[in-house]
C-alpha cells in the first residue's frame, strides 16, 4: 500500500508539534528555575559579596540581566557609561 502524500505531511507535521511541545514545557521549566531558583541566589551572593561577574559566570546570564536583578533588590550599581565616551 502507498502512503499518501498528505499522510507523510501530517506524520511530520506530528513530529514537529511534539518537539515544539516538548520545548516549551523545556523553556517554561528554564523560566521557573531562572526566577524562583537562579535570581535569588545571586542576591544572595552579591549581598555576601561575591564578584558579580563570578556570579553572571556561575548564573550563566548577561550584565543587563544581574544588573536589573540587583537594581530591583536594592542593590547598588553604577550607572552605566554613555556609549562613545573613552575610558578615562
Amino acid at each position: 500500500m502507498t502512503e499518501i502524500r498528505e499522510e507523510q505531511q501530517a506524520a511530520a507535521l506530528r513530529v514537529v508539534a511534539d518537539a515544539g511541545a516538548r520545548r516549551a514545557e523545556l523553556l517554561t521549566e528554564a523560566d521557573r528555575i531562572l526566577n524562583e531558583e537562579i535570581r535569588p541566589a545571586a542576591i544572595t551572593a552579591a549581598r555576601a559579596g561575591a564578584e558579580r561577574n563570578r556570579i553572571r559566570e556561575l548564573a550563566r546570564v548577561g550584565p543587563t540581566v544581574l544588573y536589573r536583578w540587583l537594581t530591583e533588590a536594592g542593590l547598588p550599581v553604577r550607572a552605566k557609561r554613555p556609549p562613545g565616551r573613552p575610558d578615562a
